[in-house]
């Protein structure tokens, strides 16, 4: 369980921005869960999807996602990691196998999203990619509510990883802009 509660050059919790935010969020919890949710909530709701808004910068670790307040959903669960994480609440990086016809008809992708371990229910998945038309993540345990349902040929990753994937992370560092992302996302044969 360490692992799921370590800061790293990704989930860099140690960095003065996020551990700021993540007091400023979780001022006033009483629980766990308030806390989770309230986290949940800012990334879901405050950070930008890089996709949705067509624009921006690639970003991957939580302190540059919560610079620029934009992310690919796989950067935003690496912020949404280190919030948690910081407050002493095992956090995992989960994938799936999704579709990305979205962006590029006929390709698959990974699609980034978060574990929690909590006390009562034990690992529940939360995904903060962002809502909009046809999609609405929420959390509310035990009952997930995730971002995308599985299609034809999707499917869950069943590992639960404290740091992200090194697709992932050499997708983040050298697609330095919307443009140079979609049509080249991480992905696992």
């Amino acid at each position: 369980m360490e692992k799921f509660l370590e800061s790293s050059d990704i989930i860099d919790f140690s960095h003065p921005f996020v551990s700021a935010k993540a007091r400023e969020l979780t001022q006033g919890c009483n629980s766990e869960t308030e806390t989770v949710k309230r986290c949940f909530e800012f990334v879901r709701d405050e950070i930008r999807h890089t996709g949705d808004a067509g624009e921006g910068v690639t970003t991957c670790s939580a302190s540059e996602v919560l610079e620029y307040k934009t992310g690919w959903c796989y950067a935003k669960s690496h912020l949404l990691a280190a919030l948690l994480r910081v407050n002493g609440i095992p956090t995992a990086l989960c994938y799936q196998r999704l579709s990305c016809s979205e962006y590029t008809q006929g390709v698959y992708c990974l699609h980034g999203l978060n574990a929690v371990y909590l006390k009562e229910y034990g690992w529940y998945r939360i995904d903060a990619r962002g809502n909009k038309a046809g999609v609405d993540a929420q959390f509310n345990p035990p009952h997930e509510k995730l971002a995308f349902e599985l299609g034809e040929n999707e499917y869950d990753l069943s590992e639960l990883y404290a740091e992200p994937l090194d697709v992932v992370v050499k997708a983040l560092k050298t697609r330095k802009n919307y443009t140079e992302m979609v049509g080249n996302f991480p992905d696992i044969k």
